[in-house]
């Protein structure tokens, strides 16, 4: 019962914000948070000098007992200080470092306020969230009285406004294949951001470049806030029109398999504002969750030699390099199909991440022929041996 409830379930991310007049008290907390991260950060290296020991959440904890109790006790639950702990520990095993950044509370670069909590430190009642012996109010556009809140944390954006990010479960969507559904390839672009292997695009939308008449005045004007709020505009339409597109794509699609671009190396390049603008990794990263959620299968696809490699005999005939750059469409001059460049990379990777999905599954079925051996000489062998938790659900959806 409880792996079928499990299976009916997934996790999802609310973010609802919190009203203003709350900002004063949450920066508070937040400055404690810094001050507790950076004792983190200063314990881990003297202890690693002293004894070349790394300290992992747990361990912190001895050194921070009591600090929510006393004349100088901080505000913070002491949740919340269990969890900046152990959150620092994650981080710094995430970047392999000994000692990590620290966190400033004033100046230029300072911080934005981060504020953490485990699971039962919140609870909600009649448009409130109560934290940390304080009712908070909340623009409630979720209606948060009908999910059990879990885990989360209080953040701050630029222009100084503050979120509950909390965590709840959610039943899952009934799982159904459209009339459309099937495999598609996704080739990322800047002029067109998705090309796809049905011959459809997406065109690139121009959110920073359209503000930036906008934006430059602001700066120049030196008016902070106003630059601060055109950032923020930006930054919304961009996620709103990728929200969008991805929702769709997951919906629609069986299998949704992408090029792996490296969106951060072309960062540093010539066209780092349409790259940066065109928000490849976030893209990916939103296919990757929502597909899981979709039922759908997703693969990020090595996308080295997808432009040249004819889609229609795997011919390596089409243009290369930089000059080969302004060539949008090819023949191939072994089977003279006539390609566009983007749609026949598109098809490409379609192709190779269907491969990967069979070797993945040929994989998966070898090792279920393994398991239902062993689980039969268990039988003859030992009556009490289980026969684990089934085999996995393999295959391509009907497409």
């Amino acid at each position: 019962m409880s792996r079928c409830r499990a299976q009916s379930l997934s996790t999802r991310v609310l973010r609802v914000r919190v009203k203003d007049r709350h900002a004063a008290w949450l920066s508070g907390l937040a400055r404690e948070v810094n001050t507790v991260w950076n004792y983190c950060n200063d314990l881990q290296g003297r202890v690693f000098e002293r004894e070349r020991k790394l300290l992992s959440g747990f361990d912190f904890w001895p050194y921070l007992r009591g600090s929510t109790r006393g004349e100088c006790a901080l505000q913070l639950p002491v949740q919340a200080v269990q969890e900046t702990a152990e959150q620092y520990a994650k981080s710094r095993r995430q970047h392999r470092k000994v000692k990590l950044a620290w966190r400033k509370s004033g100046g230029a670069r300072r911080s934005l306020g981060w504020v953490p909590f485990k699971v039962r430190t919140i609870r909600y009642a009649h448009g409130q969230v109560y934290f940390a012996g304080r009712w908070l109010s909340v623009w409630d556009s979720w209606g948060l009285q009908a999910y059990e809140l879990r885990a989360g944390r209080f953040s701050e954006d630029a222009r100084g406004r503050w979120y509950l990010n909390v965590t709840v479960e959610v039943k899952r969507p009934a799982q159904h294949q459209p009339a459309e559904a099937g495999a598609i390839g996704i080739d990322l672009g800047l002029k067109e951001l998705a090309a796809m292997s049905d011959g459809s695009k997406v065109a690139a939308e121009r959110f920073y470049r359209e503000l930036e008449p906008a934006l430059a005045v602001a700066q120049r004007a030196g008016n902070r806030r106003r630059a601060k709020a055109i950032h923020a505009k930006i930054a919304d339409r961009r996620k709103d029109f990728l929200h969008k597109l991805t929702t769709k794509l997951a919906r629609r699609h069986g299998v949704v398999c992408v090029g792996d671009v490296n969106a951060k190396a072309l960062a540093r390049g010539p066209h780092a504002k349409s790259v940066l603008d065109a928000s490849w990794s976030a893209m990916r990263t939103m296919l990757r969750y929502k597909c899981a959620d979709a039922g759908a299968w997703f693969v990020e696809v090595p996308e080295a030699g997808t432009s040249r490699m004819c889609c229609a005999c795997g011919a390596m005939c089409g243009p290369q390099g930089v000059e080969g750059l302004a060539v949008r469409q090819w023949s191939c001059t072994v089977c003279a199909t006539t390609h566009d460049r983007d749609i026949n990379a598109a098809r490409n990777i379609l192709a190779r991440g269907l491969a990967i999905l069979e070797q993945q599954f040929a994989a998966a079925g070898e090792a279920r022929v393994d398991e239902a051996a062993v689980n039969e000489i268990g039988r003859h062998h030992a009556g009490s041996v289980g026969v684990g938790h089934g085999p996995p659900v393999v295959g391509i959806p009907v497409l």
